[in-house]
C-alpha cells in the first residue's frame, strides 16, 4: 500500500499588488516569485482609488490565512494608504508586507495614496534595487526595513514559500524585540 504525500500547507496567503501596465512585476523579474499570489489587486488611478480599496477590502476578507501583501512601486504607498485607514478588522489579518521599489519623493503618482505619518500596522520591509537610497517615508514612516533588493534569482519560479520564509523571520524579530522592551520596562515580567 502506498502512502500519499499531500502538500504542506502554505502559513500565509499572498496577495500581490502591482499597477496595470505591468506585465513583469519587481518579485517576479528579480526573485523569480509567480506574477501574481493567490489574489492580485489591480492598482486603480487614485481617483478611483475607493474602489480599489474595496477590492483589496475583499481580497483580505476572503484570505483563508494571515496575508502577506506584495506591492511594487506606486503599489507600496496604495497599500501603506489602505493600512492606514482602513478598519482594524482587515489590517488585522495582515502579517507583513514586502514592498518592492516605492517611487521616491517628487513622483507625483504617490500623492494620490497620501496618508498620516505613523508606522504601519504591521512589519514590512522594502526591497530596491536601485543605487539611490529609498525614500525616506517608506522607511522610518511606515516603520519598514530596508532590505538590499539587488539580488537576482535565475532558473525556474521560485514559489512564494521564500516570501513566506522572510516575512516570517522579519514578524519574529518583531515579537522579539516586543517582548524584550517589555521586560527591559517591567523587570518583573521575566518571572
Amino acid at each position: 500500500m502506498s502512502t500519499a504525500v499531500l502538500p504542506m500547507p502554505s502559513r500565509f496567503s499572498i496577495i500581490t499588488i502591482a499597477a496595470p501596465d505591468v506585465t513583469a512585476p519587481a518579485w517576479h523579474a528579480r526573485l523569480r516569485w509567480p506574477s501574481h499570489g493567490d489574489e492580485h489587486v489591480t492598482l486603480d488611478s487614485g481617483a478611483r482609488r475607493g474602489i480599489w480599496a474595496a477590492q483589496l477590502d475583499a481580497a483580505v476578507m476572503r484570505a483563508d490565512r494571515a496575508v502577506v501583501l506584495v506591492a511594487e512601486g506606486i503599489g507600496c504607498h496604495a497599500a501603506s494608504w489602505w493600512a492606514r485607514l482602513s478598519p482594524a478588522g482587515y489590517v488585522g489579518k495582515v502579517a507583513g508586507a514586502l514592498l518592492f521599489d516605492p517611487p521616491r519623493d517628487g513622483a507625483g503618482a504617490k500623492d494620490a495614496y497620501a496618508s498620516p505619518a505613523i508606522a504601519l500596522p504591521f512589519p514590512s520591509l522594502v526591497l530596491t534595487d536601485t543605487s539611490d537610497a529609498p525614500p525616506a517615508d517608506a522607511i522610518e514612516g511606515w516603520g519598514s526595513r530596508l532590505i538590499d533588493g539587488h539580488r537576482q534569482r535565475q532558473g525556474e519560479l521560485r514559489p512564494w514559500r521564500s516570501a513566506q520564509r522572510l516575512v516570517e523571520r522579519v514578524t519574529a524579530k518583531v515579537i522579539e524585540r516586543d517582548v524584550e522592551r517589555v521586560f527591559a520596562l517591567n523587570p518583573r515580567a521575566r518571572r
